[in-house]
């Protein structure tokens, strides 16, 4: 909502070689990584391989929080339990999913739809953008929906709702869409590495596939994706208040299938 950082993320996929010519050679195609994909890669190529120890991957016996906003905007009662279920998993978690946001199912699936539709086409074909109807319908749901977090968010502060939207953190939308093909070796190569969001919160629309973990208590945890549910991350403008702590993601791939996620930055 306040305009986010457009600074690159810090993450560690750095590798010990000079990957220069490789990388050059890969820009050259202007098919990206869809690309290698339809060519029939059997391999993922060096320049995308991560060190291993960025791959080891925890199965740790947590529950990642959901919060149910039900009634948040009508009925105080409910309004005191969500602020507090939302203060808990911003000081413990710095991310939670949400269901009964108030942005329909349908509006959610037409856009992960729209999306997949765009990145699966012709190259040629792709100049043409097919889903800016439906991308403006599901990010004004968003930002309403912002809006209501941040007078949660507020509250559980133990500030006036009112108190961030004073500050302009309800300005502006940034939305990101990454489409991950299907991966031949999964088990080589990250998705996006361990990352922070610089911004104030990020609200994660993923389809069915899933593969987002969370940096929890020094363990990675799965995100698991819910039907019409969102994930809200708390970035770093938004943390750095102190009250509650920095968190790290990172995304895995999968074989099988592409993977999709949507990313409005406020």
């Amino acid at each position: 909502m306040a305009a986010a950082s457009t600074q690159p993320q810090q993450n560690e996929c750095s590798a010990a070689y000079d990957r220069l010519a490789e990388l050059k050679a890969f820009d050259e195609t202007k098919a990206g990584v869809k690309g290698l994909v339809d060519a029939g890669v059997t391999q993922i190529p060096r320049i995308f391989q991560a060190p291993p120890h960025l791959l080891d991957t925890d199965d740790p016996n947590f529950s990642f929080p959901i919060i149910d906003l039900e009634g948040a905007d009508r009925d105080p009662a409910k309004r005191k339990q969500i602020v507090e279920k939302i203060r808990d998993a911003s000081a413990n978690w710095g991310f939670f999913q949400v269901v009964n946001h108030g942005i329909p199912e349908t509006v959610l699936e037409e856009m992960k739809a729209g999306v997949h539709r765009f990145y699966e086409q012709d190259v040629e074909l792709k100049k043409q953008f097919y889903t800016r109807e439906i991308l403006k319908e599901y990010s004004e749901g968003v930002l309403k929906l912002g809006e209501l977090l941040f007078q949660l968010l507020s509250e559980a502060l133990g500030l006036r709702s009112s108190h961030l939207k004073e500050l302009n953190c309800t300005k502006g939308l940034q939305v990101l869409c990454h489409y991950y093909p299907a991966c031949p070796q999964p088990e080589l190569t990250l998705g996006a590495c361990k990352h922070e969001d610089n911004d104030f919160i990020t609200v994660l629309l993923q389809d069915h596939i899933g593969g987002l973990q969370v940096l929890h208590r020094n363990q990675w945890v799965d995100v698991p994706p819910l039907p019409a549910a969102l994930v809200v991350n708390l970035g770093d403008l938004l943390q750095s208040t102190g009250c509650w702590r920095r968190k790290s993601e990172q995304e895995f791939l999968w074989p099988v299938s592409s993977r999709l996620a949507l990313h409005p930055i406020q």
